[in-house]
């Protein structure tokens, strides 16, 4: 029999409570990284609020930022339990909104005390739910704004199940009844501003009766009083932006699509192209006078496998702690190339032949593959590179390497023109590669240069036959004028 929901008001204060940095897969790609295991932040008691309860953007602050969540409620002294008992400390979930202000997150060096530990910034409700009702695998989290769908997820898939929340912070800190566990928000959030109305509910669909919390809601309003001189004061940048709403298209950064030459890089003509080695293509560059259009000291983790597709580009600069620290954590250039990926797509990095550390590694290579890109080709190293190698898509790269980015590097921008192994790549160019290495094609003499090389591939199959066949080369290669007869009349046979 299912027990009927109970008002949150019955909560009263909790001695803790204790949020989730990372545990829905959407979110997780969102941000460009999978945790192996949860990690947490606290926020205060006093943050606490119930549905109705205006939330305040705080005067002088331009990205408060919501994010749905289910809220786990202790029901019992909990200290030490393996994760298969972690739920049974569980007595109720309920709907929350762990709301922040990325202004201030500069000035919690990762605590998010300031950030999301303002008055009003973690209301929940309206209604709890009966945890022994309930799967935990089962529960569905919805986000509206202004009545618009926002977020929509469900526990089938979390990266660390509730249970082993529990259990994990069982091991060093004793959870008492009233305790408040956020479980992490799944992708989709981003800014609001005074006068939206942000609602969440939490609802077990399949369960008998679809018990639901009932929405959440918490009106924005804008803060009057500003941030005087003897505190961190609130300070955003295009980095911060764009983790606010999610994306760079999103914050009004980037345009929705990157611009490229008008040019279809079709199945007919990725075949062609796939037809013809790249020592040929090389070849017919060279004769429309491009000599500096391979990308040079790189090697293959499928060697066996072509790659042809259009270039998008990604730069790194040289690392400096300070411009580290402004660009190279949260949702950076690097995450943001990655997850813009699509179908065809060649990820080309500039990292200046650096070899000292990685400039990708194993999940940031299989997120290419799942969004279907082409290749990834870096001039610098490569972390994990046993598991990039188990992977189908193609890494062309300088070396492998176990140090992380931030030894060497500095993630700067996207979708430019960049210069990778020798070579100057444009957003657009084509990227062709096989075991012999990589070439840039213009786009624009893509069609001429591979109708060229088929030509000549022809020619040299020709060639070949008549050298098996016991023929020196002199006038054979290259074909001299009576050869060249003779090619023509095999070439008619062959038809």
């Amino acid at each position: 029999m299912t027990t009927s929901p109970t008002s949150a008001s019955t909560l009263g204060t909790p001695g803790k409570i204790i949020a989730l940095h990372l545990n829905y897969p959407s979110r997780a790609a969102q941000r460009g990284r999978t945790p192996s295991q949860p990690s947490y932040f606290l926020k205060p008691a006093s943050s606490l609020s119930s549905s109705g309860a205006p939330v305040e953007r705080p005067a002088g602050c331009e990205l408060l930022v919501f994010e749905g969540e289910i809220a786990l409620v202790i029901g019992r002294r909990t200290r030490g339990v393996p994760p298969e008992d972690g739920w049974a400390a569980v007595s109720h979930v309920t709907a929350a909104n762990d709301f922040g202000v990325y202004d201030l997150r500069h000035a919690d060096k990762g605590s998010n005390l300031r950030s999301k530990g303002g008055d009003g910034f973690t209301p929940v409700g309206p209604a709890l739910l009966s945890a022994q009702d309930l799967d935990p695998a089962a529960l569905r989290i919805r986000t509206w704004v202004n009545g618009t769908l926002a977020q929509e997820d469900t526990t089938a898939d979390l990266l660390f199940g509730f249970g082993r929340l529990v259990a994990d912070l069982s091991q060093l800190i004793t959870l008492e009844p009233g305790d408040l566990i956020l479980t992490g928000t799944p992708a989709g959030s981003s800014v609001v501003v005074p006068g939206d109305t942000v609602e969440v509910e939490v609802d077990a669909p399949g369960a008998p009766g679809a018990p639901s919390t009932g929405r959440l809601v918490s009106p924005i309003t804008a803060g009057s009083v500003p941030f005087q001189d003897f505190g961190a004061k609130p300070l955003v940048d295009d980095l911060q932006r764009t983790e606010a709403w999610g994306s760079a298209e999103a914050a009004g950064l980037a345009p929705a699509s990157v611009a490229a030459p008008a040019f279809d890089l079709t199945a007919e003509l990725k075949a062609r192209i796939n037809s013809v080695g790249t020592a040929t293509l090389s070849a017919q560059l060279r004769k429309r006078g491009l000599n500096a259009v391979s990308i040079d000291g790189l090697g293959s983790t499928r060697p066996d496998a072509r790659l042809v597709g259009r270039a998008r580009t990604l730069r790194y600069i040289p690392a400096r702690e300070d411009l580290f620290e402004s660009h190279g954590g949260g949702y950076n250039a690097q995450k943001r190339a990655f997850d813009s990926l699509g179908t065809d797509d060649v990820l080309v990095i500039e990292a200046r032949g650096e070899l000292g550390t990685g400039t990708v590694g194993d999940i940031l290579a299989l997120r290419a593959q799942v969004r279907g890109a082409a290749g990834i080709v870096t001039d610098g190293g490569v972390r994990d590179l046993a598991a990039v190698t188990a992977l189908s898509i193609p890494t062309y790269h300088a070396g492998p390497h176990p140090a992380v980015l931030g030894r060497r590097h500095v993630p700067w921008d996207t979708d430019l023109t960049i210069a990778c192994g020798g070579a100057s790549v444009q957003p657009g160019d084509v990227i062709v590669g096989d075991a012999d290495g990589v070439l840039v094609i213009p786009p624009h003499l893509v069609e001429e240069v591979v109708a060229a090389a088929i030509v000549q591939e022809h020619e040299e199959t020709f060639i070949a036959a008549m050298v098996a066949a016991g023929h020196g080369v002199d006038g054979l290669y290259p074909m001299n004028a009576d050869w060249k007869a003779r090619f023509r009349d095999w070439a008619k046979e062959q038809a």
